[in-house]
């Protein structure tokens, strides 16, 4: 046997052992405390970085762990993600990370034994960047969604705060009234639980807004901060600016519109114009071949 196939088996018996401990830690329940003093002390503790309780010294998955936030600089865009996800409980930065060395073992250990040579290797980046392309989809996905409610909520607060309520009360009232709450109404739920809990309206707007990365929230945010400072009438604001998003929504809506026949030259060219040739000449071309046959004859 042949070093190359040694050398295929060891890295099929290391993806095989990653993807137990993965699964593992995947599977088992994590314990709960108990008798929890109260909300803020399970905020602060989710605050604390899952990368924290990594030990090199303690087994191999973690000193890999530890070396790929190290050299590839990941700890802060998965931290990221994983925030822009709305922050589950499954999938956590950690695993997300456990996930991308999955996909690399896998795709790179496949490789080496389809190809039978070691340069099947290269097939591990795709692998390990793969997870992170489905995750930025979902996020994407899930920015579309509050999009598409922030203009009701927006027209929903003003239409509260024009009877005589805070824009806090409004927002309340709106998340109390919503049976099935969707990304938006929950990121604004998270945004009144920190008020409650302690943290300045001023913050917690800010990671409202940073929570879904969105420069429309951002600018939402900015309307309602200004308007604190400044003591000037929200109600207002918030009409024209959700005025504004329509509009904008609607310039967008035109202008895929008018790129719909661009796009559409692709399957035209490809698809659907051979088959019509084919059907249009192919008579033709058939006519041609049997009065060139007997002529010959």
């Amino acid at each position: 046997m042949d070093i190359s196939r040694l050398l295929m088996l060891a890295m099929l018996m290391l993806s095989s052992m990653a993807l137990f401990v993965f699964l593992q830690r995947l599977l088992v329940p994590t314990q709960k405390e108990e008798n929890a003093v109260s909300d803020l002390v399970k905020d602060k503790r989710k605050e604390i970085s899952v990368f924290d309780g990594l030990d090199p010294e303690r087994n191999f998955l973690d000193k890999l762990d530890v070396f790929c936030l190290e050299k590839l600089g990941l700890k802060s865009k998965l931290e990221n993600m994983h925030m822009l996800l709305g922050s589950p409980d499954r999938p956590n930065p950690l695993q997300i990370l456990h996930f991308q060395q999955l996909g690399a073992l896998c795709f790179g250990g496949f490789s080496i034994y389809v190809t039978g040579s070691l340069l099947g290797i290269i097939m591990a980046v795709p692998g390990f960047i793969l997870p992170s392309v489905i995750l930025k989809a979902k996020i994407k996905a899930r920015q579309e969604e509050i999009l598409g409610n922030f203009a009701t909520f927006v027209d929903l607060s003003a239409l509260i705060i024009e009877s005589g309520l805070d824009y806090i009360t409004a927002f309340d009232r709106i998340i109390r009234l919503t049976e099935n709450k969707t990304a938006l109404e929950q990121e604004v739920d998270k945004m009144l639980v920190e008020i409650q809990l302690g943290h300045t309206r001023r913050d917690a707007l800010g990671r409202f807004a940073a929570r879904t990365g969105l420069q429309d929230l951002r600018s939402f945010v900015g309307l309602i901060v200004q308007s604190d400072e400044l003591g000037t009438s929200l109600v207002d604001l918030l009409r024209s600016f959700a005025a504004d998003m329509r509009f904008r929504r609607m310039n967008k809506a035109e202008k895929l519109a008018a790129q719909a026949s661009t796009k559409m030259l692709f399957p035209l060219f490809f698809f659907i114009f051979p088959p019509v040739f084919l059907l249009v000449l192919a008579p033709m071309a058939m006519d041609m071949v049997r009065s060139m046959g007997g002529g010959v004859k």
